[in-house]
C-alpha cells in the first residue's frame, strides 16, 4: 500500500462494520505531538518497527511525541465493540496504551514490528474479523451510543427505554466501552461539537452551537472543552484549524 505522509482514515469493508469505525494509517514526517481526543472508541494499532499495542478509551487528551518517521496502522473499534472483541473489561484499559503482547499474546505474535504496512492493515483486519465473530458487539450499548451521539437524550431516561436497569446498564458500558453512560454522553456530545468544528468554514457562534448540542450554555462548553481536550473552545477551534 502507498503510504503517504499525515493522518488518513478510510471506512472498513462491509463485513467489519459493525465492529469497526474505520481503519487508518499515521506517518509522522518530523518529530511532533499529536493530541489524541476521547471518542468512546478503542484502537488496535501497529507501530513498525516496534509491533502491536492498545490504545484503550480516552477520558482526556492524550499527548503522544512520536519520533521522526514513525509509521502506525490501526483499526478504531466502534464503542460497545471493543470491550467483546478483545475480551476485557474495557475499564482495565481506560487511558492506557498497552503492548499487545500483555494482552493477548498469541495475536502479538501475528504482527511483529518488522511487517510491510500493507501486511499489517490485512493482519489487523482479519484478527478483527475474527476477534468481532467470537465476540460480537455489545448491541445494547451499541445502540446506546448511536442515541447519545445524536440526541441530548439523559442517560437515566435511556435506560428505562432500553428496559434495563440503570445499574445494568452502566456495568455493560463499562465493560464494553470502558466508562459509564454519563461519561459515554459526554464524550460523544464533544465529538458532535468536534464535527461541527471541522465543517465550519468561518467564523463559529460558540454560543449558538452550546446551545443546538445540548449545553446549558457557552461556560458548560467551555469546561467541557478543557477538561477533554485541555483547550477552550476558542483555541480548540484554532488548532484544529492550524
Amino acid at each position: 500500500m502507498e503510504l503517504r505522509t499525515g493522518y488518513r482514515e478510510w471506512a472498513p469493508p462491509s463485513a467489519l462494520r459493525p465492529a469497526v469505525s474505520c481503519l487508518w494509517t499515521s506517518v509522522v514526517a518530523s518529530g511532533s505531538t499529536t493530541l489524541v481526543l476521547p471518542d468512546a472508541c478503542a484502537d488496535l494499532i501497529w507501530q513498525r518497527g516496534a509491533g502491536a499495542f492498545i490504545a484503550g478509551p480516552d477520558t482526556g487528551p492524550a499527548p503522544a511525541v512520536l519520533p521522526d518517521g514513525t509509521v502506525l496502522v490501526g483499526v478504531r473499534l466502534r464503542p460497545g465493540a471493543g470491550g467483546p472483541a478483545l475480551g476485557i473489561p474495557l475499564t482495565e484499559l481506560r487511558d492506557q496504551r498497552v503492548a499487545l503482547l500483555d494482552v493477548l499474546p498469541e495475536l502479538a505474535k501475528q504482527l511483529p514490528g518488522d511487517l510491510s504496512p500493507g501486511a499489517a492493515v490485512d493482519r489487523l483486519s482479519a484478527m478483527i474479523a475474527r476477534l468481532a465473530a467470537a465476540g460480537p458487539p455489545d448491541t445494547l450499548v451499541s445502540h446506546a451510543a448511536r442515541v447519545l451521539a445524536g440526541s441530548r437524550d439523559r442517560t437515566d431516561e435511556l435506560a428505562r427505554e432500553l428496559g434495563v436497569s440503570e445499574r445494568h446498564f452502566r456495568r455493560r458500558c463499562l465493560d464494553a466501552v470502558g466508562y459509564g453512560p454519563k461519561t459515554l454522553h459526554r464524550i460523544l456530545r464533544f465529538r458532535r461539537f468536534l464535527s461541527r468544528v471541522d465543517a465550519a468554514g468561518g467564523r463559529i457562534d460558540l454560543s449558538r452551537i452550546a446551545v443546538e448540542l445540548g449545553y446549558a450554555d457557552q461556560a458548560h462548553l467551555t469546561r467541557e472543552s478543557v477538561r477533554l481536550a485541555g483547550l477552550p473552545p476558542a483555541a480548540l477551534v484554532r488548532a484544529r484549524r492550524g
